[in-house]
């Protein structure tokens, strides 16, 4: 396990969840505000495949883990840890659509906030695409400002990048 929230806990992803990881992978909703790409079951296991691998690499800077509910450990969604192109310790979560408006996206963001300070980072990033108003939402709560708006090339929406500087105690 990576850490946990009151209901959530984050481990590694395994390819015992290869189903679920499809089901939110080729969801168009889940997927619209990422990249929009929906892919098969074996592109999706595939990818699973070689996320699970880079839990093994030395100095990886590509964190993919699972959430799952700790009542019944169902796999509900993943969250990231990853350096983005400037370097820069970004963070980000994906649900399954059964799962959207219960406060998992609240109380993972919070849980990640709290892990990020217990491994010493100083600051980390998060970009969202404008129109996706519960991350916003998600995101202002937790205190992450607004660093700059631009326009994302790829899904042609406006997106803003956000900052949350890490207070130690």
């Amino acid at each position: 396990m990576v850490f946990e929230t009151e209901r959530l806990k984050v481990r590694f992803l395994t390819i015992g969840d290869a189903q679920e990881f499809h089901a939110m992978q080729s969801n168009l909703k889940v997927m619209q505000f990422a990249d929009g790409d929906i892919k098969n079951l074996e592109e999706n296991t595939d990818e699973l495949k070689e996320l699970i691998s880079r839990y093994t690499i030395e100095n990886n800077d590509f964190w993919i883990y699972a959430i799952e509910k700790i009542s019944d450990n169902q796999f509900i969604g993943t969250v990231a840890l990853v350096k983005d192109a400037y370097n820069d310790d970004e963070i980000g979560y994906r649900f399954l659509e059964t799962f959207w408006g219960l406060g998992f996206g609240s109380e993972i963001c919070s849980g990640l906030v709290s892990y990020c300070k217990r491994i010493g980072f100083k600051k980390i990033i998060a970009y969202v695409i404008d129109e996706n108003i519960a991350s916003v939402k998600i995101l202002e709560k937790n205190n992450f400002t607004i660093l700059k708006k631009y326009t994302n090339q790829d899904l042609q929406l406006t997106e803003t990048k956000y900052q949350l500087k890490i207070v130690t105690e």
